[in-house]
């Protein structure tokens, strides 16, 4: 394994330090360092992080490959500086078997790009009517802690009972997606196309109201408290959903909450372009809720940000808004938009963004390898990023498949110089190099 020397780095973005990096771990940290059988790397002006953690991805394999693979979504994860990403189960199969799981797990090994973690679904084929083989998942190779029918919300409350009664045994938790299902007509003919209110009224849009989001968090959090489980919430997008969630953690509840890039910088105005690139699930929200959301991430009421990177074909996007499919693609442009939002408007500090893209979701999951400090003896799952970069967001350059970035054309800061992966350099000046296996890249 080839030793790196980072020389004049700013872990977190303070005071330059040089890292040396040996047989996968961080060997040293500290001033004038000498290894002379190491590989240089100068990184002046760069900021050393640890390697960023998704704990919500979409990588559609097995069954959607015209859409994402483990190793085109992983390579994606690599260029935008995640060095750990879980795959969310609405694949085709649904993951919600041992066999599944642990299928998503070995392609994750033979990419070698990122870690890759399954999530077992928490019903059988996402239904929403008999709980999925969460034991098997949890007992198979993959070792399953999340579970979640992402996608599709746990709408029944003596199941959601059932299954947080479940999986406290295993020591896992549910990943919920909130999302009221008659609030929101899902199962009807015209289920809700954007955010209800000012815009939708004035497109003539069925609306997705804030309160078929809340209703559930509140639900679920009651549920926790009742059965001490612990609950995680996805994607949160309301106002009203963060005081919820702050009341909750005022309690003692064991809930945690994770924010996508787009629902920090977006917000559902875009829609009256009638562009289906912003149509996602849940919804973009007005700017008060974007407002919102920022401030309880940078307070701590929400961990952490989530990408839901949900890739699809052109096809499925390029369409009349009604027909078109919900979701947007983040991998490559979370840090630019997170930056952009929580950092350029000092909200938070590098510090706390490690916290948010690495240490805390890290540890929601119980991972001991990822999002681990800055210092010698632990694991060099890093990044080293250009604050100062200023991209034009380009979807055909991206190694995702997918191109329905809600991003593109727009110059954001940021960018992703070198990733390393257990000792191994994944990307090295932005281009992906080699796979923690040792494969050269396409």
């Amino acid at each position: 394994m080839t030793a790196y020397l980072i020389t004049g780095a700013k872990p977190y973005g303070e005071a330059p330090k040089d890292l040396l990096i040996r047989d996968g771990i961080i060997a040293q940290v500290g001033e004038s360092l000498q290894e002379t059988e190491a590989e240089v790397i100068d990184a002046a002006g760069l900021i050393a992080l640890p390697g960023m953690v998704d704990l919500h991805t979409h990588l559609r394999e097995p069954g959607r490959e015209d859409a994402e693979t483990v190793e085109t979504g992983s390579r994606a994860a690599a260029k935008g500086g995640f060095t750990a990403v879980h795959a969310m189960a609405n694949s085709s199969p649904v993951a919600d078997t041992a066999g599944v799981v642990e299928q998503v797990h070995r392609l994750g090994l033979d990419s070698g790009w990122t870690e890759v973690y399954p999530v077992g679904a928490v019903t059988k084929g996402l239904a929403g009517k008999t709980l999925a083989e969460l034991g098997a998942m949890a007992e198979s190779a993959a070792a399953v802690r999340m579970f979640s029918d992402d996608g599709q919300c746990v709408n029944n409350a003596q199941l959601m009972r059932r299954a947080l009664e479940y999986v406290k045994t295993i020591d896992g938790f549910i990943a919920q997606h909130a999302q009221d299902a008659e609030l929101t007509a899902w199962e009807t003919e015209h289920p809700a196309q954007m955010n209800e209110g000012r815009v939708s009224a004035t497109l003539g849009l069925p609306g997705w109201p804030s309160v078929a989001e809340e209703a559930i968090i509140a639900r679920d959090v009651l549920l926790a408290d009742y059965v001490g489980a612990r609950l995680h919430i996805c994607h949160v997008s309301t106002k009203g959903s963060v005081e919820i969630l702050r009341w909750a953690k005022g309690r003692g509840i064991q809930v945690t909450a994770e924010v996508t890039p787009h629902h920090l910088m977006l917000t559902d105005d875009l829609v009256a372009t009638y562009n289906p690139v912003y149509k996602v699930n849940p919804p973009l929200r007005t700017e008060a809720d974007t407002l919102a959301l920022r401030e309880a991430l940078a307070e701590g009421v929400i961990d952490a940000v989530g990408t839901d990177h949900a890739p699809h074909p052109d096809q499925a996007k390029e369409c009349e808004w009604a027909q078109a499919a919900m979701g947007m693609t983040g991998l490559e442009t979370a840090l630019n938009a997170v930056q952009h939002a929580m950092v350029e408007t000092g909200l938070i500090s590098w510090r706390r963004f490690a916290e948010i893209t690495s240490t805390r979701p890290a540890e929601i999951y119980g991972h001991s390898r990822q999002g681990r400090p800055l210092e010698a003896g632990e694991p060099a799952n890093l990044i080293l990023v250009d604050p100062n970069a200023r991209i034009t967001i380009t979807p055909e350059n991206h190694a995702t498949k997918g191109r329905n970035s809600p991003f593109r054309g727009l110059e954001l800061p940021g960018q992703v110089i070198h990733t390393f992966l257990g000792g191994h350099q994944v990307l090295h000046q932005g281009e992906l190099t080699i796979s923690r296996s040792g494969r050269s890249a396409p």
